[in-house]
């Protein structure tokens, strides 16, 4: 259902540095990358994930309730994406663990203050 994701960013080449490190632990690689505009996809029929300045040239913002999952492959993956993103500067928004019904996730900000949500279900 979901052809792809775009955020906006203030310092796409930061930003860029940043996905490329979390990225890699999901398989996922760059589809497209220019100076204003870079994405990662996992293959061909895979949903697209996306960073860019704004095309109306003001700074790029924080959607107020906002929140973009990626799925990864174990609880592991999990935990190494959080404590990388961590040490990447990223700000935690919730530590790796156990949420309802097997939802193992973690939650953080990318650089430029976006929510992201890195999980796996095990059932």
């Amino acid at each position: 259902m979901i052809g792809y994701i775009t955020l906006g960013s203030n310092d796409v080449q930061a930003s860029a540095a940043f996905y490329d490190q979390l990225f890699s632990e999901v398989g996922a690689s760059r589809l497209w990358d220019m100076p204003s505009f870079v994405a990662w996809s996992k293959g061909d029929d895979s949903p697209f994930f996306a960073i860019t300045t704004p095309n109306n040239k003001e700074a790029a913002t924080v959607g107020n309730g906002v929140m973009i999952a990626i799925q990864s492959p174990d609880r592991e993956t999990v935990d190494l994406i959080h404590s990388k993103a961590i040490k990447l500067g990223s700000a935690n928004e919730g530590d790796p663990g156990l949420r309802q019904a097997g939802y193992y996730c973690a939650y953080l900000r990318d650089l430029d203050g976006n929510k992201l949500n890195f999980y796996c279900v095990k059932k």
